[in-house]
């Protein structure tokens, strides 16, 4: 529904440019006209050279019509060409997930990533021991539990519900991190 909505607001936005477009053809035909019969009445001119002003104007103006859709495309051509040498650049200081295929500098080489499906960027960092490894990843946590059962039956008995007793200890010691 939306994909509807915005390719109509698109089309609508395209028809709006062509009707400004031909304001603005219609306003320069009519300070075109105004202006070649001022010229008859006020300096004496004749009507051949009026109406030879008027054909002047008019291609004048159709040539600027004819020549605007090119400047146009020419204009697009060259912002296209300026964005491709000019790439936008997306940090992963923090890390990130690259889910289309994407070319990167690897040394002297050219790398490729993302090429089958999404990839996860991690940041690393080194520990106070010198190992690299996954930055924010987190210090271990060990928890002891103590189970006391009179017998094996009970301890069987129980034993589902101390796993999702300990299930839930983890994931909110999880949350809390």
């Amino acid at each position: 529904m939306a994909d509807g909505f915005d390719r109509f607001r698109s089309e609508l936005g395209d028809v709006s440019v062509e009707l400004d477009r031909i304001g603005d053809l219609a306003e320069g035909v009519a300070k075109s006209l105004s202006r070649a019969f001022r010229g008859a009445v006020l300096d004496g001119k004749s009507l051949n050279s009026v109406l030879g002003q008027v054909a002047r104007s008019f291609a004048d103006i159709a040539l600027q019509a004819a020549f605007k859709p090119l400047g146009t495309l020419v204009g697009g051509l060259v912002e296209s060409v300026f964005a491709a040498t000019n790439p936008a650049v997306t940090p992963f200081a923090k890390g990130g997930v690259v889910a289309a295929p994407s070319y990167f500098p690897l040394g002297r080489d050219l790398g490729l990533m993302g090429e089958a499906g999404a990839e996860a960027i991690l940041p690393l960092q080194r520990g106070s021991d010198g190992r690299l490894g996954v930055a924010g990843g987190g210090t271990s946590v060990n928890v002891t539990f103590n189970v006391t059962a009179s017998d094996v039956r009970s301890f069987a008995a129980s034993e589902a519900e101390i796993s999702a007793l300990l299930l839930r200890a983890v994931r909110r010691g999880s949350r809390g991190s």
